[in-house]
């Protein structure tokens, strides 16, 4: 049996808390802040406009070279201004659970991610995990501070 792995990433944003959000809670906006070679692209209009509890999001991701998968991902909880999380409904992993966290903080924002994830296949998946998918989300996540950097500049 595969265990439940954690993953978090903190970023401090120079912007006021109504501008991160409007930015964070647009799904149009994930593209931006994904790698290139994740050839990331929404497939359905369902992420048109601000996202809300029960929003459902379709896309294709690549996580590795020469792969394409669908993903499906509903936003099952929002809190304007503080937080909301993000599940998978299908997808790459047995289970995919993030929760983005945005707090006030004397000069701009800290955002604060923690995602919860299983691998599939029992203990071949745990070792996907320790060979590649730790890495991915590491590199994943540092490719989006950069890119949240130039979108928000000191």
């Amino acid at each position: 049996m595969s265990k439940v792995y954690r993953f978090t990433a903190e970023q401090f944003i120079p912007a006021s808390i109504a501008t991160v959000w409007e930015f964070m809670s647009s799904p149009q906006n994930l593209k931006h802040i994904t790698p290139a070679s994740m050839n990331f692209e929404i497939l359905e209009n369902s992420a048109d406009g601000p996202m809300y509890p029960g929003m459902v999001i379709m896309y294709k991701v690549s996580p590795l070279p020469l792969t394409r998968v669908r993903w499906v991902t509903e936003i099952t909880h929002v809190e304007e201004l503080k937080y909301f999380v993000d599940e998978q409904r299908f997808g790459p992993y047995s289970f995919w659970h993030h929760k983005h966290f945005l707090e006030e903080v004397e000069g701009g924002v800290m955002m604060r991610d923690i995602v919860d994830y299983k691998i599939p296949f029992g203990w071949l998946g745990d070792l996907a995990n320790a060979i590649l998918v730790s890495k991915k989300l590491k590199q994943i996540f540092a490719f989006r501070k950069q890119a949240l950097e130039k979108f928000f500049p000191a």
